[in-house]
């Protein structure tokens, strides 16, 4: 089975490395400094694994003609532009890791319904100034078909990627999932940018809780207007926060926050790592997203709003913040 994957940062790192590891046809699509790192000195991975494997790196889309598995781990803010870059390619099945909802719509719009599986990426990394990437977490992949159901090429993705050393499952609910990580990330991202720390810090903190809880809330309302069920998933316990007194939201947060100080106390939000970089933030694809639904839907999301035009003012002039 051919694998290409869309881009070089962190999780592309990741899961290219380890599926080069394990001896699988994997191409790495990477532009720029990054593409030219990585064809002479390989990828590197750190942390939960440690290797350097040599990977068939692409830097012009145009040589990349066909592909069993696309997996597209660009930034949401980066979408549009990637995608018309790799619309060529005859592509079988096509997910993304990208957090939000909004990735499934593009990539069907892109490749056709019938190509795309729904994905949630349960693993994290960071890149490091020099070049290699610290693997943090490896909680799980979860890969689907839209909006419910499994299949064996589901089945087939996901052995291999399990293979390789990154752990996977095959979900019959992805739809449900990927809004549960994507609601409890919204509350995470938000404290992530505004804080500035470590995961752990600010899920442990009573105050920034309380607003990761409310964020929360109001995510889930929005959720609920459009006949999405959720659940309960590690770290963040989505559904019954979203049915338990703000208190009570508060005390599951600061158990999640010790959790994640004993399993991954180095962890810091991706959208973070991009404001320290002085990249554009996923902002209009997630918060922004949730508010524009919030509005078609006269739903009230109070803190949401704060939140996302905090973030955005700060988008706009992120590359001043140091």
């Amino acid at each position: 089975m051919r694998f290409v994957v869309l881009g070089a940062g962190a999780l592309g790192a990741v899961i290219a490395g380890h599926l080069a590891k394990a001896g699988e046809n994997v191409v790495l699509i990477a532009r720029g400094e990054r593409g030219k790192y990585l064809k002479e000195h390989g990828i590197t991975i750190t942390g939960l694994s440690e290797f350097t494997i040599p990977c068939t790196v692409v830097t012009d889309p145009k040589e990349v003609l066909e592909a069993d598995v696309l997996i597209v781990t660009v930034k949401p803010s980066d979408m549009k532009s990637a995608l018309a870059g790799v619309k060529h390619i005859s592509v079988s099945n096509v997910l993304s890791v990208q957090n939000g909802v909004v990735k499934n719509e593009q990539l069907a719009g892109a490749f056709g319904k019938e190509k795309t599986l729904g994905a949630s990426a349960f693993f994290s990394a960071e890149m490091m100034p020099e070049g290699p990437v610290n693997f943090t977490m490896n909680r799980c992949f979860h890969i689907g078909e839209l909006p419910e159901g499994t299949s064996e090429r589901v089945k087939k993705i996901v052995e291999i990627i399990e293979r390789s050393g990154i752990h996977a499952e095959s979900t019959p609910t992805i739809q449900t999932i990927e809004w549960s990580k994507f609601i409890g990330w919204l509350g995470f991202m938000t404290l992530s940018v505004l804080t500035r720390t470590e995961t752990y810090r600010f899920l442990s903190d009573s105050d920034t809780a309380a607003i990761g809880a409310r964020v929360m809330k109001e995510a889930a309302l929005v959720a609920n207007k459009l006949n999405v069920p959720l659940e309960d998933s590690p770290p963040v316990p989505v559904k019954t926060i979203i049915s338990i007194t703000e208190k009570e939201a508060v005390e599951k947060l600061q158990e999640a926050g010790a959790m994640m100080k004993s399993m991954a106390p180095t962890h810091r939000g991706s959208t973070l790592q991009d404001l320290e970089r002085g990249r554009p933030l996923e902002v209009e694809e997630t918060l922004g997203y949730i508010v524009k639904k919030a509005g078609e839907h006269d739903v009230p999301v109070p803190n949401m709003e704060i939140c996302y035009r905090l973030i955005s003012g700060i988008n706009r002039f992120v590359g001043d913040v140091k």
